[in-house]
């Protein structure tokens, strides 16, 4: 267990130094952020939830939160290489699971749907990228390689190489080649219900301003 724990911290420590360019090296990411801590103390934490201790992981995933401002879970399945930037308001459920090389930004809730106490929380694949702000919700699966837009709202399976955005998610690239949006499938050609309504009224308008010519003209004093 311990030489599992340890070598995913290592492969977390790692995993800022290469994907964040604000980060200067290894001593940094130790001192300096709050993701790394958050996913340290996580480990440790899961370890005893699977090693079925009461109440001592939950509170100390208790203390992470109020540390880093990120709540995870100690139930969560996380694999090596997390990166976790910025981090608070992260939220990671019980049942969720990230594949390992997944980088999380600022805001993502990973969130579930039942009072069941069954897989109620999304499934990450390897490499996948949430942006910040963005809540994948229910137990969905997000394809390895997937990315996820700031402030999506995803609450269906999104296949493996895709990016998704908006509210509701929808793909919007798919192997980095854009997916046509449902709007853009052709129409039939159907007729305009109002437009008769206004060519009746434009026709009675007509008829009424030559009307008034006429009596207007009438009722015109004779010139003496």
């Amino acid at each position: 267990m311990a030489r599992n724990a340890f070598a995913a911290m290592l492969e977390d420590v790692r995993a800022p130094v290469e994907r964040d360019p604000a980060a200067r090296g290894y001593l940094d990411v130790l001192l300096s952020y709050p993701g790394w801590r958050a996913l340290a103390v996580h480990r440790v934490a899961h370890a005893l939830y699977r090693a079925r201790v009461p109440l001592l992981p939950r509170y100390i995933a208790s203390l992470s939160r109020a540390w880093t401002g990120i709540e995870i879970d100690p139930g969560a399945t996380i694999g090596c290489g997390i990166f976790i930037d910025h981090g608070m308001g992260v939220v990671i459920g019980e049942t969720a699971e990230i594949g390992d090389g997944c980088t999380i930004y600022q805001g993502v809730t990973l969130g579930g749907t039942s009072l069941q106490r069954t897989k109620r929380h999304p499934t990450l694949g390897r490499n996948v990228t949430i942006g910040s702000g963005a809540a994948v919700i229910g137990a969905i699966t997000v394809g390895d390689g997937a990315k996820i837009g700031a402030n999506s709202v995803v609450v269906k399976d999104v296949p493996p190489n895709a990016t998704v955005v908006g509210v509701p998610g929808r793909v919007v690239l798919q192997d980095g080649k854009p997916v046509a949006p449902l709007d853009a499938r052709p129409r039939l050609d159907l007729p305009d219900p109002v437009a008769p309504l206004f060519a009746q009224m434009a026709e009675r308008i007509a008829e009424l301003e030559a009307r008034l010519d006429e009596l207007e003209r009438k009722n015109a004093p004779s010139s003496v």
